[in-house]
């Protein structure tokens, strides 16, 4: 189709044509496969991504025909974000798969970093849609693993020659919260989500003691994610800084990161230094928990801009720090990948799936029978 807008691209204004013919690519019926077009969104904290997909000829990757990112403070609640998606595109999907941060219950995704709740079965009512399906936000960037290459991958940590690359994966990022997922090998490829980043905390050295014991954390279960995150960072940097008998002028963790980068001998330096101990002791264990020997990967908002003092940290070192294990997880690769897109491309790639699932559970294939599926069937 002409006028498709390849992964890592945002769509410009459309022409009417091209509108048309997107409108109603989406609006197709009687297709069980997921042929036609839909929506896939990843929603943070901060930022709503958006795009129209459709499923591409050949090998059956998802292929982003428009992708727009909001801010979700802008906007008095999700379904807004849509509408504002679908007017631009000049689309009325039938269906959108979502994926979110946190745990769906009582028909509403539980997460308090979201700026609003989301309910799937109002937003589908409201949008008029057939179906809005759900799924964790990291469990989608573990599906986008399978569309990775070296062009959006950074290498932390090599694999030794003989590592498995067809093992589990798992994938770890460190945003508004801490999210993590693992895809396991096979074909299709499946997901576990997670809510591994609300893991009890370990501190292994002197100073992470004294870190823990000042961190402002309300709870007495204090897990990965008070510091592994955005506003972990922020609270890592206020703990120094009370240990230091110093004033915290720095207000957010973009500052601190920024100084960081620049100033060896600051505070901030300090806090991303004990970010990326915990992070590298965190993998560690995830990686060994699940078998990780296809790799280990990094997604975040912040992580791709830090992949030169993580390399210089002792993250690789803390990763491999376990006792007798560490000749299995030097054999395990580290990745540092750009969130960007890939939760869109990883939710639109569970959406296909099912959606494959679903028309091979309807017309399924009898061994030396002629039942094989073909194509939109």
């Amino acid at each position: 189709m002409a006028g498709k807008v390849p992964v890592g691209h945002a769509a410009g204004p459309f022409e009417p044509s091209l509108r048309q013919s997107w409108q109603n690519l989406a609006a197709q019926p009687g297709d069980d496969a997921g042929l036609h077009a839909f929506l896939a969104a990843d929603v943070g904290g901060t930022h709503a991504r958006v795009a129209l997909v459709a499923r591409k000829a050949g090998d059956g990757a998802p292929e982003l025909l428009d992708y727009r990112t909001y801010r979700c403070a802008d906007h008095p609640h999700l379904e807004d974000i849509v509408r504002c998606f679908c007017n631009e595109a000049g689309v009325r999907p039938r269906d959108m798969v979502l994926a979110s941060a946190g745990y769906e219950h009582a028909g509403m995704v539980v997460n308090k970093n979201l700026a609003w709740p989301i309910m799937p079965a109002q937003m589908a009512a409201a949008l008029q849609m057939d179906q809005v399906s759900l799924l964790n936000d990291f469990e989608a960037l573990a599906y986008a693993t399978a569309h990775l290459n070296e062009g959006n991958t950074t290498t932390l940590k090599p694999a030794q020659s003989h590592s498995s690359a067809q093992g589990p994966v798992v994938i770890i990022g460190p945003g508004t919260g801490l999210g993590a997922a693992v895809r396991l090998p096979g074909q299709p490829s499946r997901v576990l989500a997670t809510e591994a980043g609300q893991m009890q905390l370990a501190a292994r050295t002197g100073l992470e003691q004294q870190v823990l014991a000042c961190l402002d954390w309300a709870d007495s279960h204090v897990p990965y994610e008070a510091v592994l995150c955005g506003p972990g960072l922020y609270r890592l940097y206020v703990a120094l800084c009370a240990l230091r008998d110093r004033y915290p002028a720095l207000k957010t963790s973009a500052e601190i990161s920024a100084e960081a980068l620049t100033d060896t001998q600051s505070l901030s330096h300090e806090a991303l230094s004990l970010f990326c101990g915990w992070l590298g002791s965190f993998a560690a264990d995830l990686a060994l928990l699940y078998g990780a020997t296809g790799g280990v990967y990094l997604a975040g908002g912040f992580l791709s801009q830090i992949t030169a003092f993580m390399r210089a940290s002792n993250l690789v070192d803390r990763f491999l720090d376990k006792g007798v294990m560490r000749p299995l997880l030097n054999k395990i690769p580290i990745y540092v990948v750009d969130h960007g897109q890939l939760g869109v491309i990883g939710a639109a790639s569970w959406f296909l799936n099912t959606r494959a699932d679903a028309a091979r559970a309807a017309d399924p294939v009898v061994p030396g029978g002629r039942g094989e599926l073909q194509p939109g069937k």
